[in-house]
């Protein structure tokens, strides 16, 4: 019996890893990988289309105001012994406190927006409710009905609203021929006129995201609480209601934050001589050419609305991790 020899396994051996330099290992980092160029994309475009933007109306507003083209004082200056100086007038933000004007357009907007936003829910959430409990085929459709109206400019279908309105637009007419109405009602140049405005564009914003949390609901917590004896209402506000939350906050957030700043709507619906903050930006920049204070009621209003926001973030995550942390 011949002894065993030594077992030979056939096949290619990798050669040796050359040592690489550490140039080359740095090269190595530096360079993008695919998901850094993905996610830098919307990085970049707010980079140049909102902080870009907001640094310039946040210089603007602690200049100065003068008779020259722009009408501002710059912020940075040189002195006789090349010493930059900084020139800033908080006079701006001050004027804001002073001047009831700005803080009574602010409650207008506020007081419209909120309005607009509870009037947007009241009406989306049954809608965005049937089309979640609808069969797809019919569910796709309802969809498209709700973002049709985004194929037509926004400014056409506002004006569209000053022919419904107006004192001899359809609705008045066709009031006036059911005898309804004796004479036409003002409609057009009221605040009725701007919430219906508001409510008009701004629905699909409430029905969308309320529609995606509502079409994520399990069902079968419905089925249980209705094999508990609960009954249909108990089981919409103890589960669906509350299950629902996230998408209620998303869509309050889309509709009103958009609402307060509102110019177009309000000026078009809305009587002349209503106060809201859009229109109280537009007088400053383009009537008395205010650059500083236009740009300190931009900045009030931008923090008026992140501050809470944030807040409210802050509180949420802080939730979320005390309840992971359980």
């Amino acid at each position: 019996m011949s002894e065993a020899g030594p077992i030979v396994l056939m096949g290619s051996v990798p050669p040796p890893a050359r040592p690489q330099s550490m140039l080359g290992r740095w090269w190595r980092r530096l360079q993008p990988r695919g998901t850094t160029l993905v996610t830098s994309i919307p990085y970049l475009w707010l980079l140049l289309f909102f902080l870009l933007p907001f640094i310039i109306v946040l210089k603007i507003s602690f200049s100065d105001t003068q008779i020259a083209m722009p009408p501002y004082q710059p912020l940075f200056s040189w002195a006789a012994d090349q010493v930059v100086q900084v020139k800033l007038h908080l006079s701006n933000f001050a004027f804001l406190v002073e001047d009831d004007l700005y803080w009574r357009s602010y409650l207008t907007s506020i007081t419209v927006a909120a309005v607009s936003t509870l009037l947007c829910l009241l009406i989306g959430y049954p809608m965005a409710y049937a089309i979640a409990r609808s069969n797809p085929a019919t569910r796709n459709i309802l969809l498209l009905l709700v973002i049709l109206p985004f194929w037509t400019s926004f400014l056409l279908r506002v004006y569209a609203w000053i022919g419904l309105l107006k004192n001899n637009g359809f609705i008045n007419n066709f009031l006036l021929k059911l005898g309804v109405i004796d004479q036409p009602i003002q409609m057009l140049q009221t605040d009725f006129a701007v919430y219906i405005g508001i409510v008009y564009s701004y629905l699909p914003f409430m029905i969308l995201p309320l529609y995606a949390n509502l079409e994520k609901l399990d069902l079968t917590l419905l089925e249980a609480a209705a094999d508990l004896g609960s009954r249909p209402w108990e089981s919409f506000l103890k589960i669906t209601l509350p299950l629902s939350l996230p998408g209620i906050i998303a869509g309050c957030m889309l509709v009103f934050i958009p609402a307060v700043g509102e110019f177009v709507i309000p000026s078009l619906l809305g009587d002349p001589g209503m106060l809201m903050i859009g229109k109280v930006l537009w007088t400053e920049f383009f009537n008395n050419r205010d650059w500083p204070v236009a740009s300190a009621v931009a900045i009030a209003l931008l923090l008026f609305l992140v501050i809470p926001i944030m807040m409210y973030q802050r509180t949420q995550e802080s939730a979320s991790g005390g309840g992971l942390h359980r």
